[in-house]
C-alpha cells in the first residue's frame, strides 16, 4: 500500500482532498451543491474530446469546465439558477454522448470518468494536478472574506461593495477548477461527495468559519487516505468508498450537533 508504484496517489488524492475540503466548505455555506455535482458531469466529456485529439485529458476536462461554467452563469441571466445548472448539464452530457460514441475505448473510458482511477495516476499527471490545485486554492483564499460575507448577508456584502454577480462567476470558476482535478481521481459521479460530505460534517461539528474551514480541510484529507487504503486492500472502486465515508462523515456531524442542541 505504501510502496512505489502508489506515491503518485497518496500524492495527488491529498492535494486534491485538501483542495476539495478548502471549496467544498463554501459550497456548503453557499447551497452550492447542485452546481458541485452538474459541473464535473458536464465536465467528464472533455476527456473523451481529449482521447478524440490526442490531447491532455486535464486540458479536455478544463476545456468543458469552462464551458460550464459559461452555460451556467448565461443561462441563469434568463431564469433562475437551478434551472440554469440542469440546462446545462443536460446539453453537455448530450455532446459526451456523442464524443463516447466515437471513442474506440469507450468502456474502459467511461468507467475510469465516472468513477475514478486514483491507483492508476501517472507521474506525468501530478504537475498539472497540483499547478490547477494551488490556482483554485489561492483564488479561494484570496476571495475568502466575500464569499463568506456574501454568504452570510448578500445585502451586507453588496452595501460593502461586494458585486454578488461577479463574486458568483468567481466562484463557479474556483469550483469547476477543483473538481477538474478531482474528476480523474473520484470520478464524475462522486467527485461532489468529496466536497459536500467533509464539509458538511464540519459545518456541523461548529459555528466558527475558520475552525469549520480547517476540519473540512482535514475531514477531506481524512476520507481520500482512507478511501485510498480501502481500495487498495479490497479491489473495490475508490468511489465507492469516497461516497461512503463523505455521508459517514455528514451523518456523524449531524448526530454530533444534535447532541449538543
Amino acid at each position: 500500500m505504501f510502496s512505489s508504484f502508489m506515491l503518485n496517489s497518496w500524492i495527488v488524492a491529498t492535494i486534491v482532498a485538501a483542495t476539495a475540503g478548502l471549496v467544498g466548505f463554501f459550497v456548503v455555506i453557499r447551497g452550492a451543491s447542485f452546481a458541485a455535482h452538474a459541473l464535473p458531469l458536464s465536465a467528464f466529456p472533455g476527456a473523451a474530446a481529449a482521447a478524440l485529439l490526442g490531447v491532455n485529458e486535464i486540458a479536455g476536462l478544463v476545456g468543458f469546465a469552462a464551458l460550464g461554467v459559461l452555460g451556467i452563469n448565461g443561462f441563469s441571466r434568463r431564469g433562475r439558477p437551478e434551472v440554469a445548472t440542469a440546462l446545462t448539464l443536460v446539453l453537455l452530457l448530450g455532446v459526451g454522448t456523442l464524443l463516447l460514441s466515437q471513442s474506440r475505448d469507450d468502456a474502459q473510458l467511461v468507467y475510469g470518468l465516472l468513477f475514478g482511477q486514483v491507483l492508476g495516476v501517472s507521474r506525468a499527471e501530478i504537475v498539472p494536478i497540483a499547478a490547477l490545485s494551488a490556482a483554485a486554492s489561492l483564488a479561494t483564499l484570496m476571495l475568502l472574506r466575500p464569499l463568506l460575507l456574501s454568504a452570510v448577508s448578500p445585502e451586507l456584502a453588496q452595501a460593502r461593495g461586494v458585486a454578488p454577480g461577479r463574486i458568483d462567476i468567481a466562484f463557479l470558476v474556483i469550483m469547476a477548477l477543483a473538481e477538474t482535478i478531482a474528476l480523474p481521481v473520484v470520478g464524475a459521479l462522486l467527485v461532489f461527495s468529496l466536497m459536500v460530505g467533509p464539509a458538511s460534517a464540519a459545518r456541523n461539528l461548529t459555528d466558527r468559519p475558520w475552525l469549520g474551514l480547517a476540519l473540512s480541510v482535514g475531514l477531506s484529507v481524512v476520507t481520500a487516505w482512507l478511501a485510498i487504503a480501502l481500495a487498495y486492500q479490497t479491489n473495490w472502486p475508490i468511489g465507492f468508498f469516497v461516497g461512503g465515508l463523505g455521508a459517514l462523515a455528514y451523518a456523524v456531524g449531524r448526530a454530533v450537533r444534535g447532541a449538543k442542541s
